[in-house]
């Protein structure tokens, strides 16, 4: 339980909004979420949470039964907010930069009301934006109104485990030019058992760039370890399972064993973001901008490795980005099935959370313009199973999943364990169907 009345405003009932404000009613306080999209509204005062993330539905449902959680399309409730958190999307626009429409938009309408208010405020950016953006884009939009305190919180959630990185943190981040707001902030957290970094505001906007750096340059080493090793008839995961024992460096195992390519929301468009702004400050990150066209290659091979299957049937075994998510965005697995679709192998793919029925907004979009036709090749396991010739297993599946791809008896070539090798789901003299 919360130890002070705060009332909270979160701005956005995306992915990391709508786990904010659930997790924070949890915790005891008075939330309620701003989106202009009816249907994340309607969701959430249903008692249901607007996409798929484990854990997340019954905390919505709890926080709203409790009246502890609330949303609206109207932003009238920033008017008794004491804190306002800002979780809009920063996607990227075409020449890698963040767009920075939806939070100018947010920004703005707190501002509006702003000079209606009695009491303070806080404004707490948690969308992933460059360093200096509080300063150029926010702080301008306050400059009359002194009753305002902007302060940095960044967000550090994965999909598909998102409310438990919230509510059992690694790191607590908020950073900016007055320490009673950066105090305020953070103490949101305070019943979460970690101690917060208390920062400067552009070192709290850059510690989210650096994580999702350093988590892209992680995976993108371990795939080319692991490729090297293959190559040579090493067992990559001996290599890269002994590396991970050193952990004295500050090098954490997370993301340390090769797997496919990476892909998402957040470190795709992250990369772009950085090395479009370092070249404009004519300095050069070398891994950095390798690691986008690292990932290319792995994929490539990935790609080329299932292309040389003797298969014409194939089955790929899920969708999204990665497991325990509905996000099919920049998903490599959706540039895998363009290949094989342009290549022409018949295609039909599983996923156990994805359903076209409810998938909308930007999600919906990237991959109805990607693969247009994507509702003829999903299908059920059992259908796969009985019609593949050859399985791809581009995401980790649940005991129960996998012990069902097994008993098929259909051989199956793990992607997401980077073995470019087709083993087989049982023993060696099974016959591939036709």
């Amino acid at each position: 339980m919360n130890a002070d009345n705060s009332e909270i405003a979160v701005l956005g009932l995306g992915y990391v909004g709508c786990v904010t404000a659930a997790c924070l009613a949890s915790l005891g306080y008075r939330v309620f979420g701003i989106d202009r999209d009816p249907h994340k509204v309607e969701s959430v005062m249903s008692g249901c949470a607007p996409f798929y993330e484990p854990g997340l539905e019954e905390l919505v449902r709890q926080g709203v039964a409790a009246g502890s959680l609330s949303a609206s399309s109207s932003a009238d409730g920033l008017m008794s907010a004491d804190i306002a958190l800002v979780c809009v999307g920063t996607p990227s626009e075409k020449n890698g930069n963040l767009g920075l429409a939806q939070l100018r938009r947010a920004v703005e309408e707190i501002g509006s009301h702003a000079a209606r208010r009695s009491k303070p405020l806080i404004v707490a950016i948690r969308s992933t934006v460059f360093p200096g953006t509080c300063e150029e884009v926010v702080l301008p939009v306050f400059q009359d109104h002194p009753g305002v305190r902007v302060v940095s919180n960044p967000e550090f959630l994965r999909e598909g485990s998102a409310v438990q990185d919230f509510v059992e943190p690694a790191l607590v981040v908020v950073g900016g030019f007055d320490e009673n707001a950066v105090r305020r902030v953070a103490g949101l957290y305070a019943s979460l058992g970690v101690a917060p970094r208390l920062m400067s505001l552009r070192a709290a906007e850059m510690i989210k760039y650096a994580s999702n750096a350093f988590h892209a340059v992680k995976i993108s080493f371990a795939n080319e370890i692991g490729a090297l090793s293959e190559r040579l008839g090493i067992d990559s995961q001996e290599v890269m399972s002994t590396l991970c024992q050193d952990v004295r460096l500050n090098i954490s195992p997370a993301y340390l064993k090769p797997g496919f390519a990476f892909g998402g929301s957040c470190l795709p468009k992250d990369l772009r973001a950085l090395v479009y702004r370092t070249g404009h400050l004519d300095l050069k990150l070398p891994l950095v901008e390798s690691a986008m066209t690292s990932n290319e290659q792995h994929l490539k091979r990935a790609i080329e490795a299932v292309l040389d299957l003797p298969a014409q049937r194939i089955g790929v075994i899920g969708l999204a980005f990665k497991e325990n998510t509905d996000d099919l965005r920049e998903s490599p697995v959706v540039t895998l099935l363009e290949h094989l679709i342009g290549k022409g192998r018949d295609v039909r793919v599983f996923d156990p959370h994805i359903r076209l029925d409810a998938i909308y907004g930007s999600n919906r979009n990237f991959i109805l313009e990607t693969i247009p036709h994507i509702g003829r090749l999903l299908c059920s396991l059992d259908l796969v199973l009985s019609w593949a010739d050859h399985l791809v297993l581009a995401q980790k599946q649940s005991p129960e999943i996998m012990q069902q791809i097994r008993g098929s008896g259909i051989p199956m070539m793990p992607v997401v364990q980077c073995s470019l090798q087709s083993t087989r789901a049982v023993h060696a003299g099974s016959e591939v169907r036709r």
